[in-house]
């Protein structure tokens, strides 16, 4: 099975000022086309030529001999994961069973805020921070490099991208700002909904 990239779930300039063309320009159609393009070779003649994305990332997880393959199809995985969580005017406090499920995990919108992006900012090297459903219970957690939820047995809800080419040509290094402008401007809380419905 050949694993395609998808395309963005927005025009290229569609949450700019919070992310520039430019930075989408690079991260998807260069960043994401490569962990695609790198999948696609090291997958023939293995035990996963015909597997889902899905089926790669949780079964190549823990196989040393299956780093290279985890690491792009993981890759792959989370980036499709990071555009559709966010949208043109998105962000700020989220509505219905979202929000109800954040007061009862944290006690208020903004105590969610802050530890996400403690979270985010505190991600030693390049990462992601995520909102997670862990055995039944809302959750934030970072992961390193590659590795996602999806191969620990979580259910991501929401993730950011704390690797520097997701932020470094809009924001340098004030990767606080760039996670600031996710949570008030771009988070998609539909998507999250869809999640945790």
């Amino acid at each position: 099975m050949t694993i395609e990239l998808p395309p963005l779930p927005y025009t290229g300039n569609a949450l700019e000022p919070y992310m520039s063309a430019k930075t989408l320009e690079f991260h998807h159609g260069k960043h994401h086309k490569a962990y695609v393009d790198n999948l696609n070779k090291f997958v023939p003649g293995t035990p996963f030529e015909k597997a889902s994305l899905e089926d790669i990332v949780r079964d190549s997880f823990e196989g040393k001999e299956y780093q290279k393959i985890f690491n792009n199809a993981a890759q792959v995985w989370n980036h499709t994961f990071f555009w559709n969580g966010m949208k043109p005017g998105g962000g700020g406090k989220p509505s219905g069973n979202v929000a109800a499920q954040i007061d009862k995990a944290f006690g208020d919108y903004t105590t969610f805020a802050t530890k996400f992006k403690e979270a985010a900012v505190g991600q030693f090297g390049s990462g992601w921070a995520w909102l997670v459903l862990d055995g039944g219970k809302l959750s934030i957690t970072t992961t390193s490099n590659a590795v996602t939820p999806l191969a620990q047995g979580q259910k991501a809800l929401l993730t950011c991208d704390v690797w520097e080419h997701a932020y470094y040509l809009d924001y340098q290094n004030r990767r606080p700002d760039m996670v600031q402008a996710f949570l008030d401007h771009l988070v998609n809380w539909d998507f999250v909904a869809k999640n945790l419905a």
